[in-house]
C-alpha cells in the first residue's frame, strides 16, 4: 500500500516527559490507524544503524547518543496520503517555526529534541518500518 503507510517514533525526551499518550491521541484523531506499535530502547549501535544515512553529517554522533538516551515508541501508521499528511501533522523540525497545533509546536523542546520522527518518503517509510517491525507485528 505505497503512499498509505508511514513510520514514526516518539523520541526519548517526549517519552520521558510523559507526552506519549497525548501524541498518540493526536495521531489517532488525525485519522491514522496504528498498524504496529512498540515501546523499546535503542542501543547506540541500533540508533547508529537507523540513522546511518546521516553518518557523514556533523550532528550524527550527537543524534545517535540522543536516540539511545532513553526509551522510544515506534509505530507504523496507515492513512491515505500518510507520509505527506503526517509531515504536516508533526510540523517543522524547528518547533519555533512549526505551525500552531502541530505535534512539534506542542511537545518539542528544540530543533535537536523535536519530539517525533516522521518518514520523509514512501520508500523511507517502508525501510524504517521494516527496521523495527516484522510482518507478524503488523495488524
Amino acid at each position: 500500500m505505497a503512499g498509505n503507510r508511514t513510520f514514526t517514533m516518539i523520541k526519548p525526551e517526549a517519552v520521558a516527559a510523559g507526552h506519549s499518550g497525548k501524541i498518540i491521541d493526536m495521531i489517532i484523531s488525525a485519522g491514522y490507524r496504528i498498524v504496529a506499535l512498540k515501546y523499546t530502547h535503542l542501543s547506540a549501535a541500533e540508533a547508529g544503524t537507523f540513522y546511518e544515512v546521516h553518518k557523514e553529517r556533523p550532528f550524527y554522533g550527537e543524534l545517535v547518543d540522543y536516540m539511545a538516551s532513553g526509551p522510544i515508541i515506534a509505530a507504523i501508521l496507515e492513512k491515505e496520503n500518510a507520509v505527506e499528511d503526517f509531515r504536516k501533522l508533526i510540523g517543522a523540525t524547528d518547533p519555533s517555526q512549526a505551525e500552531e497545533g502541530t505535534i512539534r509546536k506542542r511537545f518539542a523542546e528544540s530543533k535537536a529534541k523535536n519530539a517525533v520522527h516522521g518518514s520523509d518518503s514512501d520508500e523511507n517509510a517502508g525501510i524504517e518500518g521494516n527496521y523495527f517491525f516484522s510482518g507478524r507485528e503488523r495488524f
